[in-house]
Protein backbone atom coordinates (compact mmCIF):
# COMPACT_ATOMS: atom_id res chain seq x y z
CA UNK A 1 0.00 0.00 0.00
CA UNK A 2 1.08 3.59 -0.60
CA UNK A 3 1.46 5.63 2.56
CA UNK A 4 -0.50 8.85 2.66
CA UNK A 5 0.81 11.61 4.69
CA UNK A 6 -1.33 13.71 6.86
CA UNK A 7 -2.54 17.08 5.61
CA UNK A 8 -0.15 19.73 6.59
CA UNK A 9 -1.02 23.24 7.33
CA UNK A 10 1.20 24.29 4.56
CA UNK A 11 -0.25 25.49 1.31
CA UNK A 12 -0.95 22.96 -1.41
CA UNK A 13 2.00 22.19 -3.48
CA UNK A 14 2.06 20.37 -6.78
CA UNK A 15 2.74 16.65 -6.79
CA UNK A 16 6.20 15.57 -7.53
CA UNK A 17 6.77 13.72 -10.74
CA UNK A 18 5.98 10.05 -10.82
CA UNK A 19 8.85 7.70 -10.73
CA UNK A 20 8.22 4.73 -13.12
CA UNK A 21 10.61 2.51 -11.37
CA UNK A 22 8.71 2.95 -8.22
CA UNK A 23 5.46 1.61 -9.94
CA UNK A 24 7.26 -1.44 -11.09
CA UNK A 25 8.49 -2.13 -7.62
CA UNK A 26 5.08 -1.64 -6.20
CA UNK A 27 3.55 -4.15 -8.71
CA UNK A 28 6.10 -6.76 -7.88
CA UNK A 29 5.60 -6.20 -4.20
CA UNK A 30 1.84 -6.67 -4.56
CA UNK A 31 2.27 -9.85 -6.58
CA UNK A 32 4.57 -11.27 -3.93
CA UNK A 33 2.12 -10.36 -1.20
CA UNK A 34 -0.96 -11.91 -3.06
CA UNK A 35 0.58 -15.37 -3.70
CA UNK A 36 -0.04 -16.71 -0.16
CA UNK A 37 -3.65 -15.52 -0.30
CA UNK A 38 -4.24 -17.27 -3.61
CA UNK A 39 -2.75 -20.43 -2.29
CA UNK A 40 -4.93 -20.16 0.78
CA UNK A 41 -7.97 -19.62 -1.41
CA UNK A 42 -7.10 -22.64 -3.54
CA UNK A 43 -6.69 -24.74 -0.44
CA UNK A 44 -9.99 -23.54 0.91
CA UNK A 45 -11.74 -24.27 -2.38
CA UNK A 46 -10.21 -27.76 -2.46
CA UNK A 47 -11.18 -28.43 1.12
CA UNK A 48 -14.70 -27.23 0.43
CA UNK A 49 -14.94 -29.50 -2.58
CA UNK A 50 -13.68 -32.47 -0.56
CA UNK A 51 -16.03 -31.64 2.26
CA UNK A 52 -18.94 -31.38 -0.16
CA UNK A 53 -18.00 -34.73 -1.69
CA UNK A 54 -17.68 -36.32 1.73
CA UNK A 55 -20.93 -34.75 2.74
CA UNK A 56 -22.64 -36.18 -0.36
CA UNK A 57 -21.12 -39.61 0.41
CA UNK A 58 -22.19 -39.42 4.03
CA UNK A 59 -25.65 -38.33 2.96
CA UNK A 60 -26.02 -41.34 0.63
CA UNK A 61 -24.83 -43.76 3.30
CA UNK A 62 -27.17 -42.20 5.85
CA UNK A 63 -30.06 -42.42 3.42
CA UNK A 64 -29.34 -46.09 2.78
CA UNK A 65 -28.99 -46.73 6.50
CA UNK A 66 -32.29 -44.93 7.15
CA UNK A 67 -34.00 -46.93 4.40
CA UNK A 68 -32.56 -50.15 5.88
CA UNK A 69 -33.76 -49.24 9.36
CA UNK A 70 -37.20 -48.32 8.01
CA UNK A 71 -37.47 -51.62 6.14
CA UNK A 72 -36.35 -53.56 9.19
CA UNK A 73 -38.85 -51.71 11.37
CA UNK A 74 -41.65 -52.44 8.91
CA UNK A 75 -40.64 -56.10 8.80
CA UNK A 76 -40.61 -56.29 12.58
CA UNK A 77 -43.99 -54.59 12.70
CA UNK A 78 -45.39 -57.08 10.20
CA UNK A 79 -44.02 -60.04 12.17
CA UNK A 80 -45.37 -58.55 15.37
CA UNK A 81 -48.82 -58.13 13.82
CA UNK A 82 -48.76 -61.72 12.56
CA UNK A 83 -47.80 -62.97 16.00
CA UNK A 84 -50.59 -60.88 17.50
CA UNK A 85 -53.12 -62.33 15.05
CA UNK A 86 -51.88 -65.85 15.77
CA UNK A 87 -52.04 -65.28 19.50
CA UNK A 88 -55.55 -63.82 19.16
CA UNK A 89 -56.68 -66.96 17.30
CA UNK A 90 -55.01 -69.20 19.87
CA UNK A 91 -56.58 -67.15 22.65
CA UNK A 92 -60.05 -67.57 21.14
CA UNK A 93 -59.48 -71.30 20.77
CA UNK A 94 -58.23 -71.60 24.34
CA UNK A 95 -61.18 -69.58 25.65
CA UNK A 96 -63.56 -71.90 23.80
CA UNK A 97 -61.78 -74.97 25.13
CA UNK A 98 -61.86 -73.49 28.63
CA UNK A 99 -65.60 -72.89 28.44
CA UNK A 100 -66.13 -76.41 27.10
CA UNK A 101 -63.95 -77.83 29.87
CA UNK A 102 -65.88 -75.91 32.52
CA UNK A 103 -69.18 -77.16 31.09
CA UNK A 104 -67.75 -80.67 31.11
CA UNK A 105 -66.63 -80.28 34.71
CA UNK A 106 -70.09 -79.07 35.72
CA UNK A 107 -71.70 -82.02 33.94
CA UNK A 108 -69.27 -84.42 35.58
CA UNK A 109 -70.03 -82.91 38.98
CA UNK A 110 -73.74 -83.43 38.38
CA UNK A 111 -73.09 -86.99 37.26
CA UNK A 112 -70.92 -87.53 40.31
CA UNK A 113 -73.74 -86.41 42.60
CA UNK A 114 -76.21 -88.65 40.78
CA UNK A 115 -73.85 -91.62 40.85
CA UNK A 116 -73.07 -90.99 44.49
CA UNK A 117 -76.76 -91.09 45.33
CA UNK A 118 -77.13 -94.22 43.22
CA UNK A 119 -74.17 -95.88 44.94
CA UNK A 120 -75.61 -95.01 48.34
CA UNK A 121 -78.94 -96.53 47.29
CA UNK A 122 -77.19 -99.63 46.01
CA UNK A 123 -75.19 -99.86 49.22
CA UNK A 124 -78.42 -99.76 51.19
CA UNK A 125 -79.94 -102.47 49.01
CA UNK A 126 -76.76 -104.51 49.26
CA UNK A 127 -76.84 -104.20 53.01
CA UNK A 128 -80.46 -105.35 53.02
CA UNK A 129 -79.64 -108.25 50.71
CA UNK A 130 -76.74 -109.29 52.92
CA UNK A 131 -79.06 -109.20 55.90
CA UNK A 132 -81.61 -111.30 54.08
CA UNK A 133 -78.90 -113.69 52.92
CA UNK A 134 -77.69 -114.14 56.46
CA UNK A 135 -81.27 -114.64 57.58
CA UNK A 136 -81.87 -117.15 54.80
CA UNK A 137 -78.72 -119.03 55.78
CA UNK A 138 -80.00 -119.17 59.31
CA UNK A 139 -83.41 -120.30 58.18
CA UNK A 140 -82.01 -122.82 55.75
CA UNK A 141 -80.41 -124.69 58.61
CA UNK A 142 -83.78 -125.23 60.25
CA UNK A 143 -85.87 -125.36 57.07
CA UNK A 144 -84.81 -128.88 56.17
CA UNK A 145 -86.27 -130.27 59.39
CA UNK A 146 -89.38 -128.13 59.02
CA UNK A 147 -90.00 -129.37 55.46
CA UNK A 148 -89.57 -132.98 56.54
CA UNK A 149 -92.10 -132.44 59.31
CA UNK A 150 -94.58 -130.90 56.85
CA UNK A 151 -94.10 -133.74 54.37
CA UNK A 152 -94.57 -136.29 57.12
CA UNK A 153 -97.83 -134.58 58.05
CA UNK A 154 -99.01 -134.81 54.45
CA UNK A 155 -98.20 -138.52 54.39
CA UNK A 156 -100.14 -139.08 57.61
CA UNK A 157 -103.09 -137.16 56.23
CA UNK A 158 -102.96 -139.27 53.09
CA UNK A 159 -102.93 -142.49 55.12
CA UNK A 160 -105.75 -141.39 57.41
CA UNK A 161 -107.92 -139.85 54.71
CA UNK A 162 -109.78 -141.24 51.77
CA UNK A 163 -107.71 -143.64 49.60
CA UNK A 164 -108.26 -141.87 46.27
CA UNK A 165 -105.59 -141.86 43.55
CA UNK A 166 -103.24 -143.86 45.78
CA UNK A 167 -100.53 -144.53 43.23
CA UNK A 168 -100.38 -140.94 41.96
CA UNK A 169 -100.26 -139.45 45.46
CA UNK A 170 -97.72 -142.00 46.76
CA UNK A 171 -95.47 -141.36 43.81
CA UNK A 172 -95.64 -137.57 44.30
CA UNK A 173 -94.81 -137.82 48.00
CA UNK A 174 -91.93 -140.23 47.36
CA UNK A 175 -90.46 -137.90 44.74
CA UNK A 176 -90.60 -134.87 47.04
CA UNK A 177 -89.03 -136.87 49.87
CA UNK A 178 -86.12 -137.84 47.60
CA UNK A 179 -85.66 -134.21 46.51
CA UNK A 180 -85.52 -133.05 50.11
CA UNK A 181 -82.65 -135.45 50.70
CA UNK A 182 -80.59 -134.11 47.77
CA UNK A 183 -77.84 -131.63 48.76
CA UNK A 184 -77.71 -130.03 45.30
CA UNK A 185 -81.28 -128.72 45.68
CA UNK A 186 -81.50 -125.27 47.18
CA UNK A 187 -83.71 -124.54 50.13
CA UNK A 188 -85.95 -122.42 47.91
CA UNK A 189 -86.45 -125.29 45.47
CA UNK A 190 -87.22 -127.74 48.28
CA UNK A 191 -89.73 -125.31 49.78
CA UNK A 192 -91.38 -124.84 46.38
CA UNK A 193 -91.79 -128.59 45.91
CA UNK A 194 -93.32 -129.04 49.36
CA UNK A 195 -95.71 -126.12 48.76
CA UNK A 196 -96.75 -127.68 45.45
CA UNK A 197 -97.65 -130.90 47.26
CA UNK A 198 -99.66 -128.96 49.82
CA UNK A 199 -101.44 -127.03 47.05
CA UNK A 200 -102.36 -130.21 45.17
CA UNK A 201 -103.64 -131.89 48.32
CA UNK A 202 -105.65 -128.78 49.23
CA UNK A 203 -107.18 -128.59 45.73
CA UNK A 204 -108.61 -132.06 46.16
CA UNK A 205 -111.05 -130.61 48.71
CA UNK A 206 -112.50 -128.20 46.13
CA UNK A 207 -113.07 -130.52 43.22
CA UNK A 208 -115.13 -133.47 42.03
CA UNK A 209 -113.77 -136.08 39.65
CA UNK A 210 -114.31 -139.57 38.31
CA UNK A 211 -111.48 -142.00 37.64
CA UNK A 212 -111.20 -145.74 37.03
CA UNK A 213 -109.41 -148.08 39.37
CA UNK A 214 -109.37 -151.47 41.09
CA UNK A 215 -110.87 -151.81 44.54
CA UNK A 216 -111.41 -154.67 46.94
CA UNK A 217 -114.99 -155.17 48.09
CA UNK A 218 -115.58 -158.00 50.55
CA UNK A 219 -112.44 -159.77 49.41
CA UNK A 220 -113.40 -159.34 45.79
CA UNK A 221 -111.34 -157.28 43.34
CA UNK A 222 -113.49 -155.06 41.17
CA UNK A 223 -112.76 -152.63 38.36
CA UNK A 224 -115.04 -149.68 38.95
CA UNK A 225 -115.73 -146.03 38.22
CA UNK A 226 -114.80 -144.12 41.38
CA UNK A 227 -116.48 -140.79 42.19
CA UNK A 228 -114.57 -138.47 44.48
CA UNK A 229 -116.57 -135.73 46.16
CA UNK A 230 -113.88 -133.39 47.47
CA UNK A 231 -112.14 -135.01 50.40
CA UNK A 232 -115.48 -135.98 51.96
CA UNK A 233 -116.61 -139.18 50.26
CA UNK A 234 -115.72 -141.79 47.64
CA UNK A 235 -118.41 -143.68 45.73
CA UNK A 236 -117.98 -146.49 43.25
CA UNK A 237 -120.03 -148.07 40.50
CA UNK A 238 -119.34 -151.08 38.34
CA UNK A 239 -119.16 -150.42 34.58
CA UNK A 240 -122.52 -152.18 34.08
CA UNK A 241 -124.12 -150.08 36.83
CA UNK A 242 -125.42 -153.09 38.71
CA UNK A 243 -123.44 -152.54 41.89
CA UNK A 244 -122.71 -149.31 43.76
CA UNK A 245 -120.98 -148.59 47.00
CA UNK A 246 -118.67 -146.23 48.91
CA UNK A 247 -115.58 -146.14 51.07
CA UNK A 248 -116.47 -146.39 54.75
CA UNK A 249 -113.76 -144.52 56.66
CA UNK A 250 -115.05 -145.84 59.96
CA UNK A 251 -114.43 -149.40 58.77
CA UNK A 252 -111.51 -148.44 56.54
CA UNK A 253 -112.77 -150.48 53.58
CA UNK A 254 -114.91 -150.39 50.44
CA UNK A 255 -118.50 -151.52 50.97
CA UNK A 256 -121.71 -151.96 48.99
CA UNK A 257 -124.67 -149.59 49.16
CA UNK A 258 -128.32 -150.52 48.79
CA UNK A 259 -129.73 -150.74 45.28
CA UNK A 260 -131.79 -147.57 45.91
CA UNK A 261 -128.57 -145.55 45.70
CA UNK A 262 -127.82 -146.67 42.14
CA UNK A 263 -129.81 -143.90 40.53
CA UNK A 264 -128.35 -141.00 42.50
CA UNK A 265 -124.77 -142.29 42.31
CA UNK A 266 -125.14 -142.90 38.56
CA UNK A 267 -126.51 -139.37 38.07
CA UNK A 268 -123.65 -137.91 40.17
CA UNK A 269 -121.07 -139.72 38.04
CA UNK A 270 -122.71 -138.39 34.87
CA UNK A 271 -122.65 -134.81 36.25
CA UNK A 272 -118.99 -135.14 37.28
CA UNK A 273 -118.08 -136.31 33.76
CA UNK A 274 -120.17 -133.44 32.26
CA UNK A 275 -122.58 -135.84 30.63
CA UNK A 276 -125.51 -134.40 32.57
CA UNK A 277 -126.47 -130.90 33.75
CA UNK A 278 -125.66 -130.15 37.34
CA UNK A 279 -128.51 -130.52 39.80
CA UNK A 280 -129.06 -131.19 43.48
CA UNK A 281 -129.09 -134.82 44.50
CA UNK A 282 -128.92 -136.79 47.75
CA UNK A 283 -125.86 -138.91 48.41
CA UNK A 284 -125.18 -141.03 51.50
CA UNK A 285 -122.29 -138.99 52.89
CA UNK A 286 -122.71 -140.27 56.44
CA UNK A 287 -121.61 -138.56 59.63
CA UNK A 288 -118.42 -136.52 59.72
CA UNK A 289 -116.48 -137.06 62.92
CA UNK A 290 -114.22 -134.57 64.72
CA UNK A 291 -111.23 -136.12 62.93
CA UNK A 292 -112.72 -135.40 59.52
CA UNK A 293 -113.67 -139.01 58.80
CA UNK A 294 -117.07 -140.04 57.54
CA UNK A 295 -118.92 -143.07 58.71
CA UNK A 296 -122.32 -144.57 59.18
CA UNK A 297 -124.93 -144.60 56.51
CA UNK A 298 -126.75 -141.32 56.80
CA UNK A 299 -127.74 -139.00 54.02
Amino acid sequence: MIPISKTSSTPFSPAPPIDKSFGVKMGKSMIRNSIPGVLLLVLLLGAGTLWAQEKDADGGAGKAAAESLTSEALQNRLLTQQELDQWSAEKSELVGRLRSARAGVNWLNERKLAETARVESLDGRLHELNRRLAESDRLEGSMQDSLLVILRGVEESRNLGLPFLPEERDQRLAMVASELARPDFTAAEKLRRVLEVLQVEADYANSVEVYQGRINVTDQDLYADILRVGRVALFWQTPDGERVGWYDQALGQWTDLPAREKRNIGRAIEMATRMRPVELIDLPIGRISSTGQTGGNEK
